[in-house]
C-alpha cells in the first residue's frame, strides 16, 4: 500500500526481490497540472508495468474485505496517505508494516522529511514499525539513519531516504518472517509531529534569521517551493546561499546588492543576507537569477523591500 514516487522502490524490491505482491492499493487518479486531467499515482505506473493487481478505493475502509481477500501474510505501507481501519490492521498474520520516513517518535505525520530540513536538523532516517490506529505510533521494528547535508533539499533527502527505508524493508523482512523481532515501544515522551504543509508554511517571513530562511526554502524545494512577495506578484524561491555579511542598517527583505555575480543579498531578521541563486516569477518557469536580472528582474531596485509575513495577505 502506497501511492507517491516514496513508495515505488518498496513495491520494486518487494516484487525483483520474489515476494509473492498479491494486490497493490493505491490512491485514486487525482487530477493534474494545467489540464487537472486525472494522473496516476506512480505507484500505481509502477504496479502495472510490474503486471500487478491495483486497487484505488477512495476510502480504504471500504475495501477491507477486497484487500484481506487473498488472505496476505503480511502488508507492507509506505506512504499510503490514509489511516488503516482496525479490521485491515488485524488481518495479516504478520500484521501491517509500515515504513516512515523519520527517526521515530520525532516526526511522526505526513510532512516529516520537510519538516526535517526545516528545522535546520543535522540527522534523519526511516523506522519500520507496526501500524496501529493513532497516527505513526506503533511499535517501532527497526530504524537506520543518515546525514542531513548542508546543501540537502527535501527533494534530495527523500531520495535517499526511500532507498534507505526500502533497504532497512529488505533486511527486516526476513527477520519478520522467522518472528523473530522485538518491537519497541516509542517514547511518548520524546514525540514530536511533522503535520502535512500548510499554505502559509511556504510564504518567506523575512523577520527571521538567514539560516531558517535558508533552511525553509530548502525544506520546500521542490514542493510547494516557498515564495516572497514582490509588489503585487508573487516571486518563487527555489535555491539560496546564506552569506557571511551583515547589514544592520538594513530592514528585513530589503535588497541590498543584485549582480549576476552574486545573486539577490536580501537582508534577514538577525541582519545576516541571504544570497538568492533561483527564482521563478509569476507565470515563467524557473530560472537562475542572472537570467533573471537581465529580464523581468530588472525592474528590482536595491533598496526594495519583499514583503514579510506581516504584510503579506
Amino acid at each position: 500500500m502506497g501511492t507517491p514516487d516514496f513508495a515505488v522502490p518498496v513495491l520494486s524490491m518487494l516484487w525483483h526481490e520474489g515476494h509473492t505482491v498479491l494486490k497493490v492499493i493505491t490512491q485514486p487518479d487525482r487530477p493534474k497540472g494545467r489540464k487537472q486531467q486525472p494522473a496516476k499515482p506512480p505507484v500505481k505506473e509502477e504496479a502495472e508495468r510490474l503486471g500487478l493487481e491495483v486497487l484505488q478505493p477512495e476510502k480504504v475502509k471500504e475495501a477491507v474485505t477486497d484487500i484481506l481477500d487473498p488472505h496476505p501474510d503480511l502488508v507492507v505501507t509506505a506512504a499510503y496517505g490514509q489511516l488503516l481501519p482496525e479490521s485491515l490492521l488485524s488481518g495479516p498474520p504478520y500484521g501491517c508494516v509500515n515504513v516512515h520516513a523519520s527517526l521515530l517518535p520525532k516526526y511522526r505525520g505526513g510532512a516529516p522529511i520537510h519538516q526535517a530540513v526545516i528545522d535546520g536538523e543535522k540527522e534523519t532516517g526511516v523506522t519500520l514499525m507496526y501500524m496501529v490506529k493513532k497516527m505513526d505510533a506503533g511499535d517501532m521494528l527497526a530504524q537506520a539513519s543518515l546525514p542531513i547535508e548542508e546543501t540537502d533539499t527535501a527533494g534530495a533527502l527523500h531520495d535517499k531516504l526511500s532507498e534507505l527505508g526500502t533497504d532497512l524493508l529488505r533486511k527486516t523482512l526476513p527477520v519478520i518472517a522467522a518472528r523473530n523481532v522485538t518491537p519497541e515501544p516509542q517514547e511518548e515522551a520524546h514525540v514530536t509531529y511533522a503535520p502535512n504543509l500548510s499554505r502559509g508554511q511556504e510564504r518567506i517571513d523575512w523577520q527571521t534569521s538567514a539560516d531558517a530562511v535558508y533552511n525553509q526554502i530548502r525544506g520546500m524545494n521542490p514542493w510547494p517551493v516557498a515564495y516572497t512577495h514582490w509588489g503585487d506578484d508573487r516571486l518563487k524561491i527555489w535555491r539560496a546561499s546564506r552569506t557571511s555579511e551583515r547589514f544592520p542598517q538594513k530592514k528585513p527583505g530589503e535588497v541590498v546588492r543584485a549582480t549576476a555575480d552574486e545573486g539577490i543579498i536580501v537582508a534577514c531578521g538577525d541582519e545576516y543576507g541571504l544570497s538568492l541563486q533561483e527564482v521563478q516569477p509569476a507565470g515563467k518557469k524557473k530560472m537562475a537569477v542572472s537570467d533573471f536580472l537581465r529580464g523581468r528582474g530588472q525592474s528590482l531596485a536595491v533598496g526594495e523591500v519583499f514583503g514579510n509575513g506581516e504584510n503579506d495577505g
